[in-house]
């Protein structure tokens, strides 16, 4: 028997508890994980709250990120023992994902812990941090380096907001973090922020160009933000768009693109190949400051994790949140 997070969808409604399950209940796969850690993300409070259509086959247990420890593999080049970690595949939508003591999973899904990382921390970075190194190899792909201006990272607060603002700031950049939470600035400069702006300059309807100030941005929120925020872009700038929560529509016009040249780069990191995911945790591991990390997370037990999702979409929740499952 493990314990696990699970939603279910039935007559009597949509709901989330904490239950424990055989083993036997496990779905198909050929590498099973002993869980260690999980985190909870902006979809998995989405999936455990069920105010996104994220989960796709009921029951579910939730949770797109996990780090553990091989129990059984049948999988090609992945043995008992080995440290492993998983972020995306739909794991937590249509396979049951990493709020769990165990989870069974496809071999293929999975990469190595890098030896940099306990498996909390690397939880502690999860897909959050995963695809906020995913932005900046795409900012650097796209030739924003820190000497042609600033950077900026909107929803600067939530977990790849975080991670966005420590990474760049590490790595040279001049990063000015968008909040709606003044009260978080020091936290923010904390993290290598060199200003902080209110997000409500981006939040409403604006012009098809503004005034040219940004070299680059990490954006997580989507609609009238993204739309401004290339807006506002210099000359051959970048953008890398990687959220949506403010909104999946996109309420702008093709004048950036076609009058300064500035391109919009769209980060997915559910799907992603598996050399692009080994590549950004081998940068992670070089380019993210530990010290910083444990700044911007928070551990909470297995039980703690429904009442945290509701809180996390409510915008009460900053930087990372990691799940120990095993309390």
């Amino acid at each position: 028997m493990f314990k696990a997070v699970l939603i279910e969808k039935d007559d009597a409604g949509y709901r989330a508890g904490l239950c424990e399950l055989d083993d036997a209940a496990l779905p198909e796969g050929d590498v099973t994980v002993r869980v260690e850690y999980s985190t909870l993300n902006y979809k998995d409070g989405l999936a455990i709250t069920g105010r996104g259509p994220v989960v796709r086959k009921f029951p579910m247990v939730p949770g797109i990120d996990l780090a553990g420890t091989v129990e059984a593999s049948s999988h090609p080049g992945i043995a008992v023992g080995d440290r492993v970690l998983l972020n995306g595949w739909g794991v937590g939508e249509g396979h049951w994902g990493g709020l769990a003591q165990r989870a069974r999973l496809k071999g293929e899904w999975l990469v190595p812990l890098p030896a940099a990382f306990t498996a909390r921390q690397a939880m502690a970075i999860g897909t959050a941090g995963y695809t906020a190194m995913l932005c900046v190899m795409a900012l650097e792909r796209h030739g924003v380096t820190p000497d042609k201006g600033e950077v900026l990272v909107t929803g600067a607060n939530g977990g790849v907001g975080s991670v966005a603002v420590a990474l760049l700031a590490r790595l040279g950049y001049t990063v000015v973090a968008s909040t709606g939470r003044p009260d978080e600035a020091d936290y923010l400069k904390a993290l290598g922020a060199a200003e902080i702006v209110d997000r409500a300059q981006f939040a409403a309807p604006g012009k098809p160009l503004a005034r040219e100030r940004w070299a680059g941005a990490v954006d997580t929120v989507g609609s009238h933000t993204l739309a401004n925020v290339c807006a506002s872009t210099r000359y051959r700038g970048t953008v890398a768009a990687c959220g949506l929560a403010q909104g999946m529509e996109l309420p702008a016009t093709v004048a950036p693109f076609i009058l300064r040249g500035v391109t919009l780069v769209g980060i997915d990191s559910v799907m992603a190949p598996r050399e692009e995911r080994i590549e950004a945790w081998r940068r992670l591991a070089r380019d993210l400051d530990p010290a910083r990390l444990e700044l911007m997370t928070r551990e909470i037990g297995l039980g703690e994790a429904i009442d945290t999702a509701a809180a996390l979409l409510e915008g009460k929740v900053r930087g990372r949140v990691v799940v120990d499952v095993n309390r």
